[in-house]
């Protein structure tokens, strides 16, 4: 499973993979390096909708109330407000924005996926809604199109590309 959290400006991804007698997690902070750990399933307990676990030789109870994508997590005597989106609720915020976040001279993939077709190259003049390409994400394929007039400076990605979250995309003079 994958997932992207934010809490106090703080931006997290993380990846979880059940294994038959653990869990193995992958965050990473900020686009900082990840870091990986291991929680066995011994040392887990589902506890009146409350979870406990030993990490590192530390005790944690955790009770999570939520809607939607914000949480309210209590654990270790304090309250944390967390947004969490999973690779479906992250699809869909990138489509209500347009699949593509960015300033005037630049696009950034909102989300991870695959570049399926381009139909721009540099010093293309684009009309707003004039299409630019197509990314693949969770199987389904987004035709992205121009925001505004621009013009194309650089591509920086290929056909076929695998492209992560937050990766430019297409620069613009």
């Amino acid at each position: 499973m994958y997932f992207e959290a934010e809490s106090n400006g703080i931006q997290f991804k993380v990846r979880v993979n059940e294994k038959r007698s653990s869990w193995a997690l992958s965050v990473q902070k900020n686009e900082g390096d990840w870091k990986n750990f291991e929680i066995s399933k011994n040392d887990f307990r589902d506890i009146n909708n409350a979870i406990s676990f030993m990490f590192e030789g530390q005790s944690y109870l955790v009770d999570v109330a939520g809607n939607g994508t914000e949480f309210s997590v209590y654990t270790r005597g304090s309250y944390r407000n967390i947004k969490i989106f999973n690779d479906e609720m992250l699809l869909h915020e990138s489509l209500k924005s347009g699949a593509i976040q960015g300033a005037n001279d630049q696009l950034t993939s909102g989300m991870p996926g695959k570049i399926i077709k381009i139909f721009v190259k540099p010093g293309d003049l684009l009309k707003k809604d004039d299409p630019i390409f197509i990314i693949e994400a969770m199987k389904m394929e987004n035709e992205i199109r121009a925001a505004q007039d621009a013009t194309v400076k650089e591509v920086m990605v290929t056909e076929g590309s695998a492209v992560s979250a937050g990766t430019v995309l297409i620069t613009f003079s």
